[in-house]
């Protein structure tokens, strides 16, 4: 199955926002196909939907009007619980400003999305700890977030969206927040996870990181542009 199916089909996505009596078209026609051990990355300017498209991918947010289909199947008619619990086993999330909790300990952090998913404590701990081993980060699984730079912060929060072993991960400007040094060997990491096997969708802004990838998504006022970039004005 995993051959022939895509992990995810967007076809004909359109996601338009009203507001004061105003139609604001954010995708427009967008259609794209991620399979499984894919790296691909969405590009674009400030505005051209990225962020918006990446909301639709992780059930964040629905288009308007299109369909996305996940492992085959369509998801339009899934009611909240099931969207929840869809993005919890299927999809992990890799936040620019890293969304750790602050007053939990960084294996607490990595832990807590799993507490929804039933797992017994020894699953838990056995699953936390490889992550945190992944992504080199076992020696701090005490410490707070904030006593931690922000690479490392950044480690913790890819760390707690591999726990769920997802069956993608997508990283929205993952870099955003952090220096060049560090920028880098977060990317350096995804690269490494994604040549384990691991399929991933990232949206940057940076063209250094977009080279990563095997497949780079252009976006340009909602939609999908072949080549290089629209000039802008």
């Amino acid at each position: 199955m995993q051959t022939t199916i895509p992990l995810i089909q967007l076809e004909n996505i359109e996601k338009v926002f009203l507001t004061d009596e105003v139609e604001t078209h954010a995708l427009s026609g967008v259609s794209l196909e991620i399979r499984y051990g894919d790296y691909v990355s969405i590009s674009g300017p400030s505005g051209c939907g990225k962020s918006t498209l990446l909301s639709i991918l992780g059930l964040l947010d629905a288009p308007t009007s299109g369909t996305y289909e996940l492992r085959g199947e369509p998801v339009a008619n899934l009611n909240y619980a099931q969207r929840a619990r869809v993005r919890n086993r299927e999809i992990g999330f890799i936040f620019q400003s890293f969304n750790l909790i602050g007053d939990l300990t960084v294996w607490e952090n990595v832990e807590l999305p799993l507490t929804y998913r039933g797992l017994t404590k020894d699953e838990r701990r056995e699953r936390v700890d490889e992550s945190l081993a992944k992504v080199g980060m076992t020696a701090r699984a005490k410490h707070y977030p904030a006593q931690l730079s922000g690479g490392q912060q950044q480690r913790v929060a890819v760390a707690r969206a591999l726990g769920g072993r997802p069956s993608i991960l997508l990283a929205d400007e993952p870099t955003g927040n952090l220096d060049s040094k560090n920028g880098d060997a977060v990317m350096a990491l995804l690269r490494e996870l994604h040549a384990e096997g691991a399929t991933i969708c990232l949206v940057t802004h940076d063209p250094r990181y977009s080279r990563d990838a095997q497949k780079t998504v252009h976006l340009f006022d909602g939609q999908i542009v072949n080549g290089e970039m629209p000039a802008t004005t």
